[in-house]
């Protein structure tokens, strides 16, 4: 869905991340735009009837149908491309139809998946239930334990090794190396949800990934407004095996809501960064809070993988903290939760992530909440917990707003 920077001055190679989220993208109009335009049209004119016939033929030589092919969507595809070091990407409606299109073009019937059990509620509903009905299997093992992925590896039939790292919203931490030894070493492809640490913390593919997924309505965007999805790998994979497909399909990103990525990535590097400092300065002081029993985030030396995430994410822990409270039962527990959440005044309760509004939501209720008791159980989402996807408030002000329930929660039965 993507081809070689076409900038009427082409960028000069070995460009900065952060210049590459400003300057790539299309050339402008022949109106001159400094901005970039919006395409907003479902249809293309097309000058003559053979130029028309052979672009229909040949999609990647002209726009025709917004279903095929859009301007504004090939601006995103190339920026996010650019940032991730991947030689093109395809755009989606969202984040889940990033994972259903994936799933579609590279698996069939017969065929086996190795998944981290830790993956978002909705990855673990696709793979576990929509897929089986097609003859698809799916193991699902410990998100840190490379010993288990490698066991569960079928030889000729394991297709996919699929894992999100760090997790939503335990924040747990898999190396990509690892897991891309054992996908390459069974004839498997590696794919990594990117999603949390974003380009500017992680790059996957350098560490060996085949693919990467992003949920662009988060991170992405920053800001709260659209649904995005994308698939970043090799130009072989995204021309001949995705592109053919969402074609048919129809699970196409809509240009205006192309645009607005587009444009959320050239402020991504300083929202991530600004957003995960807050975050460090939040999660070290819940780790002091009395009411609080544990803190999960990549940052802290208390984390498990603490060290994986520091070589892995350019050393900085990123945005999300997961923490629990301390209760005796878990109906008491969810009980404290709840009241925690319920008594902030600046977070929003929501359950997206990415946003530059710290955004606070309960996850055992919420985006875990269809899985069963067993599967919550096993991806560690207790009712106790609580996850924070910080924004770009005062810290002092977030921490203030969470002791407003933390504070109290011990006088609740």
């Amino acid at each position: 869905m993507t081809s070689a920077d076409s900038s009427a001055r082409p960028l000069p190679a070995g460009l900065h991340p952060d210049t590459l989220a400003v300057r790539t993208g299309i050339a402008p109009s022949a109106h001159g735009e400094s901005s970039d335009a919006l395409y907003l049209t479902s249809g293309f004119v097309q000058p003559d009837a053979e130029t028309s016939a052979q672009r229909f033929a040949h999609p990647e030589q002209g726009y025709t149908y917004s279903r095929t092919g859009n301007p504004s969507v090939t601006a995103f595809e190339r920026r996010l491309a650019a940032l991730e070091g991947a030689e093109a990407a395809i755009a989606t409606a969202s984040g889940m139809a990033a994972i259903l299109l994936m799933g579609f073009g590279l698996l069939k019937s017969g065929d086996h998946v190795v998944c981290s059990r830790s993956m978002f509620g909705s990855t673990l509903r696709l793979l576990g239930n929509e897929f089986a009905r097609f003859g698809v299997e799916t193991s699902f093992v410990s998100q840190t334990d490379i010993a288990e992925w490698r066991a569960a590896v079928r030889p000729g039939s394991t297709r996919l090794l699929f894992a999100e790292t760090p997790t939503n919203p335990l924040t747990e931490v898999c190396d990509i190396v690892a897991l891309a030894a054992i996908a390459h070493d069974a004839g498997a492809l590696l794919a990594v949800d990117n999603c949390f640490a974003t380009p500017v913390l992680q790059q996957p593919l350098a560490l060996g990934a085949d693919l990467v997924i992003h949920s662009g309505t988060k991170f992405l965007d920053g800001q709260g407004r659209v649904m995005a999805g994308a698939i970043c790998g090799s130009r072989q994979l995204i021309d001949s095996v995705f592109a053919p497909l969402i074609r048919t399909a129809g699970m196409v990103l809509a240009p205006f809501n192309a645009w607005v990525v587009h444009k959320g990535l050239e402020t991504l590097a300083v929202r991530v960064r600004a957003q995960s400092a807050n975050a460090l300065a939040i999660a070290h002081w819940l780790e002091q809070h009395p009411a609080v029993e544990r803190v999960f985030y990549p940052g802290l030396a208390s984390h498990p993988q603490h060290a994986l995430a520091m070589a892995q994410q350019s050393g900085v822990g990123g945005a999300v903290i997961a923490f629990s409270v301390r209760a005796d039962s878990p109906e008491q527990a969810r009980a404290r939760a709840f009241h925690v959440i319920d008594s902030t005044r600046v977070c929003s309760i929501a359950t997206n992530l990415g946003d530059v509004k710290t955004l606070i939501c309960h996850p055992a209720s919420t985006s875990h909440g269809r899985l069963s008791e067993a599967q919550r159980q096993a991806a560690g989402v207790v009712q106790g917990l609580i996850r924070l996807a910080v924004g770009l408030e005062h810290p002092g002000d977030i921490q203030a707003d969470l002791g407003r329930g933390l504070d109290k929660v011990q006088d609740l039965s």
